[in-house]
């Protein structure tokens, strides 16, 4: 059974890691930003620190969202597997020069050299799981390396914690730049193939499973003539939004906001990204089950603006930080669903440009991070007004997925009646 399953190792495996480890180079600032000994070393001490904190995500996301559209392109003529071990060699260097960063200036020189870096993932990923997997457990592939995606961040507020209690904020950008470079790129190197035709130790049984459908596969029109597309292109410009927004402020909020200490900040960052890994690990099997991953995606955008809705409004500091962290985990759902559109809507050969596009969306998250950080200080640190919009940008996401529902419903009726008639036959 496993040797007709080999590509949920050389393929699931790497780029897991590749997300677990790039998740926590990416939003592991979260928790650094809430070190004393960061905060002062950077000179974030000013009446203006939170617009300055907010923008070292801001920065860091136009150069990932910008890079995105070049790595798009690179990818659909370099290849997955040489572009993906270019970027991590990128951001190693990266998480080096943040370590020796001695100024605000070249914590922030640091960040944009990482967006660029890190603009390879989404297209990357994206490409390999075009190429590698059969049309019809897209969901569950998408599902078993965007969990690295939450896992990674979860496991790291822990560590990132620890590290800077026990050492300091140096040295866990020393520590992630060793795990890049000795566990991702090698990975990348002895375990992937661009197509699963060039790997020598893939069975013919399980290339034929990989290709059973391609032929049965109808004409695509380019992706970017599909309305679709550009609805979850819009989907994605309100999930980043929310995601980054929420992700980026989460534990100053605890700490700031709702006064938890150092320990409990930490134990709820982990848990609301380990209830992102849930939505996205039941929002896998819903959208091979189901067929409706726009529907998905609506109801996810609802209860995002729910459990905003009730951290808002309570009093008790702990239902609050844990609504923060549902309303942040339904966001994980969201980008799952949009990646498995990407594979939906585009072919192998264009993915890493539909990719690449779609991940120009992040370039929103930024803005939502120094949005929040301004709006900080102008109402005295309080963040309810930052949570507000955030919920008013959460309702445009519901309304945007209803326009493709109709169109896909009709389609799961016809995809339910092929899989009947070929049960029959």
């Amino acid at each position: 059974m496993l040797s007709k399953n080999m590509r949920w190792v050389y393929i699931s495996l790497p780029i897991f890691f590749f997300w677990f480890f790039g998740q926590i180079d990416k939003l592991g600032i979260s928790v650094i930003q809430t070190d004393p000994g960061f905060l002062q070393d950077m000179g974030l001490t000013g009446a203006d620190k939170n617009a300055k904190i907010g923008f070292l995500t801001f920065i860091f996301t136009v150069a990932y969202a910008l890079s995105n559209l070049f790595w798009g392109v690179v990818i659909d003529k370099l290849g997955a597997r040489k572009t993906a071990m270019l970027g991590i060699a990128v951001w190693t260097v990266t998480m080096v020069m943040a370590g020796l960063s001695t100024s605000y200036e070249m914590f922030v020189l640091s960040r944009i050299i990482l967006g660029i870096g890190e603009g390879i993932m989404i297209p990357v990923s994206g490409k390999f799981i075009a190429n590698w997997f059969n049309r019809n457990e897209l969901g569950r592939a998408q599902a078993s390396w965007i969990s690295g995606n939450y896992l990674g961040p979860a496991l790291g507020a822990l560590v990132l914690s620890v590290l800077i209690a026990n050492l300091t904020w140096h040295s866990s950008f020393f520590i992630l730049a060793a795990c890049n470079l000795i566990l991702n790129i090698p990975m990348f190197y002895f375990m992937t193939r661009d197509k699963p035709e060039d790997h020598p130790k893939l069975s013919k049984e399980e290339l034929a499973f990989i290709r059973s459908n391609d032929g049965n596969m109808e004409e695509k029109q380019n992706f970017a003539q599909d309305f679709r597309y550009w609805i979850v292109w819009i989907g994605m410009l309100v999930a980043s939004f929310l995601f980054f927004g929420l992700s980026i402020w989460l534990p100053t909020y605890l700490t700031q906001g709702k006064g938890f200490a150092r320990e409990a900040m930490a134990g709820i960052t982990s848990l609301s990204w380990l209830f992102a890994l849930v939505f996205v690990l039941v929002c896998g099997y819903l959208a091979d089950k189901t067929k409706r991953p726009g529907l998905l995606a609506a109801i996810l955008f609802g209860l995002c603006a729910l459990f905003l809705g009730i951290a808002v409004s309570a009093t008790n500091p702990i239902i609050a930080g844990i609504s923060i962290g549902l309303a942040m985990g339904t966001q994980g759902g969201v980008f799952h669903l949009s990646n498995l559109f990407i594979v939906k809507f585009s072919t192998p050969e264009t993915a890493g440009r539909a990719a690449g596009l779609m991940g120009f969306t992040n370039i929103l998250g930024g803005f939502a991070s120094y949005i929040m950080g301004w709006m900080r200080d102008l109402s005295g640190g309080d963040f309810g007004p930052s949570i507000l919009m955030l919920i008013a940008i959460s309702l445009i996401g519901f309304v945007a997925y209803l326009f493709t529902l109709k169109r896909e419903a009709a389609e799961a009726v016809q995809i339910k009646q092929a899989e009947r008639a070929r049960a029959v036959s």
